[in-house]
């Protein structure tokens, strides 16, 4: 969906990206991820022409951007910022219709479309006659989504786009995000310097230091095989909580313990999930998470420690 090619931006002396190449597959959700300063967010925005590139090609669906104009481009393409980039004297209803109007649709459309995704982001129609000042973050940053969907366009650029939030709100914004059906058929490019959040949402990372892409790959690839120092010092700092968050139940079928004849009952948590998410579902009095192995149909209900034990005979298996 989106091909670059020896992309570079210079600044006078500076190269705020320094010819670099990537390709984010259809329906893939790629993280930018690095320090400020190291250029993720410079190539963001020329993936949609708010910077022009000094050199090299960018491609979306096949076509390179430089032959549509700017304005034409951005209604094709959803964008979420990090303050949420709402327009302050523009009620909730008419920031969300804002490129729906300049595509001439009809006032039903829009409504019927505005109903259906104030619905999917949990925000009540009551917000819909009041400004942004008048919401909360997590309102606000909602309503930006909701924006930047509602055309349906293919492609979704974020920048930073939960920096703005409190922890609280911003894990259960995250947790949303992920579950939304709406993300599920979107290519994705967004960019964090917040490396539990890269892990959290991104199926592919790429690591960004000096203009520079480090190392590009899933975020078990990142952990376990990273390509130099400056990436294995990077993720060092978390590795524990990352490392449960990259490796999924499925990696570790094998090293639970068999299925039991008569299984306990526990919340069930998709074999796709990570090690971390299942553990987040054992809490109060939820001892045990079943899983289903979709192949053969086996189930098997863990505990923590056998989670744990698990993790650990993964990490020996891997190898040297």
């Amino acid at each position: 969906m989106i091909k670059v090619q020896n992309l570079s931006k210079q600044y006078g002396q500076t190269m705020a990206v320094d010819n670099i190449s990537f390709e984010v597959a259809e329906g893939d959700n790629l993280i930018l991820l690095g320090t400020s300063g190291c250029g993720k967010t410079t190539t963001l925005k020329m993936l949609n022409r708010l910077i022009e590139p000094t050199a090299g090609q960018i491609f979306i669906n096949g076509q390179d951007i430089t032959t549509q104009q700017p304005e034409l481009l951005r209604r094709n393409i959803g964008y979420v910022l990090q303050n949420n980039g709402l327009f302050p004297h523009y009620t909730v209803a008419q920031n969300i219709a804002v490129v729906p109007n300049l595509l001439n649709w009809d006032k039903e459309k829009i409504r019927s479309r505005t109903y259906e995704l104030l619905e999917k982001l949990h925000l009540s129609t009551e917000l819909l006659d009041k400004y942004p000042a008048q919401l909360s973050g997590g309102q606000q940053q909602r309503v930006g989504l909701a924006r930047a969907l509602m055309t349906n366009a293919p492609v979704l650029l974020m920048d930073e786009p939960f920096g703005a939030l409190d922890n609280i709100t911003r894990a259960k914004i995250q947790q949303e995000f992920k579950a939304l059906d709406e993300l599920q058929r979107k290519t994705i490019v967004m960019v964090t310097h917040d490396v539990q959040e890269a892990f959290e949402l991104g199926n592919r990372i790429a690591i960004m230091d000096k203009g520079k892409i480090v190392q590009m790959g899933t975020p078990a690839e990142l952990l376990f095989k990273p390509a130099n120092n400056f990436v294995n010092d990077f993720l060092h700092a978390q590795r524990l909580q990352l490392e449960l968050k990259a490796i999924t139940l499925h990696n570790v079928w094998y090293s639970l313990p068999s299925a039991n004849e008569m299984p306990v009952a526990g919340t069930e948590v998709d074999i796709e999930e990570s090690i971390w998410q299942a553990m987040q579902q054992l809490k109060g009095d939820v001892k045990y998470v079943t899983l289903k192995l979709p192949q053969t149909n086996e189930v098997k209900s863990v505990n923590f420690e056998q989670l744990m034990a698990a993790y650990h005979q993964f990490q020996i298996t891997l190898p040297a």
